[in-house]
């Protein structure tokens, strides 16, 4: 069975954390977590930190209560958007290849957004980095290679990050980029035309 390796945020989902706060709130939020230095969001993404701890860390820095936070952001994680195509085109590939979501996410992604969005249902197997305690690009794609079913030659990932493309097309194999022309839907479908 060949693997195909599948990314979360920016592949298959685009929406973000905290995003149904007013703009001014969500706006400090971003400047404090993901401004210039971003080695907390990096270490909440290698399951160093919670998001109580994260929720703690921002209430402590604006005036925006730590219940409201963490609340927001489990609802959010909860209700984030996947196209029904592409979960329904990732079904039908699941014939012919194991199918692996593999992000370089948070606790919160394993705790709210996978089971609410069923997503054992449609993967054979989630790779959540927070449960890994690192991300896919560490160690030479370490991770990839820990759940890689058959040949590397014969695997396939699709991902819109060119360092992650990268890195995989250096363990020998295949990267389909998502970018603005070129889709994850319309990745999946080469791949289903490809397969015998």
């Amino acid at each position: 069975m060949r693997t195909l390796f599948i990314d979360f945020d920016g592949t298959i989902c685009h929406d973000r954390f905290w995003r149904s706060l007013p703009a001014s709130e969500y706006e400090q939020i971003q400047q404090i977590l993901f401004g210039k230095d971003s080695t907390r969001v990096r270490d909440w993404m290698c399951g160093a930190y919670t998001s109580e701890d994260i929720c703690a860390f921002v209430a402590a820095k604006t005036n925006i209560p730590f219940d409201h936070l963490f609340e927001t952001l489990a609802y959010d994680c909860s209700t984030m958007y996947i196209d029904p195509l592409i979960l329904a085109t990732i079904h039908e590939l699941r014939t012919t290849f194991h199918t692996v979501l593999i992000t370089g996410n948070m606790d919160c992604f394993s705790r709210y957004t996978v089971p609410s969005l069923h997503l054992t249902k449609h993967f054979d197997t989630i790779v959540n980095s927070a449960d890994e305690r690192q991300l896919k690009t560490d160690a030479g794609g370490e991770t990839f290679q820990k759940y890689l079913q058959g040949n590397m030659s014969e695997s396939f990932l699709i991902e819109d990050s060119p360092t992650t493309c990268d890195v995989f097309t250096a363990l020998g194999g295949t990267a389909l980029r998502v970018t603005q022309d070129t889709g994850t839907l319309e990745h999946l479908r080469t791949l289903q035309t490809d397969t015998p």
